[in-house]
């Protein structure tokens, strides 16, 4: 099959794929890529090209969110939003880790775990918080924040469990990640303030060049590869490089220039995401995985009920905010490669059914709101 004629098949699977997923069977598109994902795996030798242009889709899609954000508005959610990231970690990584222990996991098997359960699929979330219609709602700036906490600290977790594994991980190398995520923001700022600011004319006048959508991909991509060069998420690159943006007279235009590239690359995100997730009909441990994907999924709701009021939002807010924090993603499947054998099957079932039930969670959470709080009203 030639070159054209494989994208062109390809695309037209996704779209097909979409229309049936929200037409027919009401299941959200990104349960059905992944599942199209882990369909096709067999199938694929490489998927170079697949994984390439799910990164670019993912880079948009974080800029496009930093453009809503501004340094300013970054520094205030900080102040509202540590507490809940601290009981996260506390939950996420050292309860899920006792859970484990009590089960008879040695430590580095029990961290890791923790580690597959503790961050929130930053991808999922924000594709659906913009696919449903909820980033204007109160609670979608307080799961902004905590994403963001969690895309800062899940590279720090990386590193830690890489050196717990053996592969090498001394004092200089951890303080050295805190240093390059501060240059990494540093830097950004220094950008949005010093430069963009004082040649905002120039800025205004470029927006108005067809080429405009050049600059716009070649600089979300830059400042998310100056992250990835740095050994962070290219997620907090692309993130910063919209707040750089962000309040700039280009931002709007910028937005619209890079949804409809986004939206043609990100499904290929999804589908590389279920081809590296991996199945077996051996369940191993199955008593440990029901408990731990029933806590990964209490202790989200927990840190959004409480950690929204302690942001501002109301209890109806923040419990939507719990019921859409429950999937699991991109940094899970980064852990999940430091397992092997059983674990690395115990993993993979895991961030499916922790992707699959957090999506369907999100979906339904503001029915499921609206009925928990009529309940308890009565």
């Amino acid at each position: 099959m030639n070159l054209p004629l494989a994208i062109g098949l390809f695309l037209l699977v996704l779209f097909l794929v979409r229309i049936v997923g929200i037409k027919f069977i009401k299941i959200p598109d990104i349960v059905l890529y992944i599942l199209l994902g882990l369909g096709i795996a067999p199938f694929f030798q490489e998927a170079k090209a697949i994984e390439i242009a799910g990164e670019i889709g993912l880079v948009l899609l974080f800029f496009i969110l930093g453009l809503k954000f501004s340094v300013n508005r970054i520094t205030k959610d900080g102040k509202k939003v540590w507490k809940a990231g601290l009981l996260d970690v506390l939950f996420g990584i050292g309860v899920t880790t006792a859970i484990c222990s009590f089960f008879g996991l040695d430590f580095l098997s029990s961290i890791i775990i923790g580690g597959l359960s503790y961050a929130t699929s930053s991808s999922i979330t924000a594709k659906l918080l913009e696919d449903k219609n909820r980033l204007k709602n109160p609670e979608s700036e307080f799961m902004l924040s905590i994403l963001i906490f969690e895309d800062l600290f899940a590279p720090i977790l990386v590193s830690v469990l890489i050196g717990l594994s053996g592969k090498g991980l001394t004092v200089v190398e951890f303080l050295l990640i805190f240093i390059k995520i501060t240059l990494l923001a540093a830097v950004a700022i220094f950008i949005s303030k010093k430069i963009f600011k004082k040649f905002h004319f120039l800025l205004s006048e470029l927006q108005k060049d067809d080429s405009f959508i050049v600059f716009i991909v070649g600089f979300a991509l830059l400042y998310s590869g100056f992250a990835v060069y740095l050994g962070l998420s290219e997620v907090i690159g692309a993130f910063l490089a919209g707040i750089m943006l962000s309040d700039s007279p280009v931002s709007k235009r910028a937005g619209r220039y890079a949804v409809p590239i986004q939206n043609i690359f990100l499904p290929f995100f999804f589908v590389n995401f279920g081809m590296h997730i991996e199945l077996t009909t051996d369940i191993p441990s199955l008593g440990l995985l029901i408990t731990v994907l029933a806590w990964s999924i209490i202790f989200k709701i927990f840190i959004g009920y409480f950690g929204g009021q302690w942001f501002g939002l109301s209890k109806e807010d923040s419990l939507r905010a719990g019921l859409s924090l429950t999937q699991r993603g991109e940094f899970s499947v980064i852990i999940a490669g430091l397992a092997a054998g059983a674990l690395q099957v115990f993993a993979g079932i895991y961030i499916l059914a922790a992707a699959l039930i957090g999506t369907m969670l999100f979906q339904f959470a503001p029915q499921l709101n609206k009925f928990l709080f009529k309940k308890l009203a009565n």
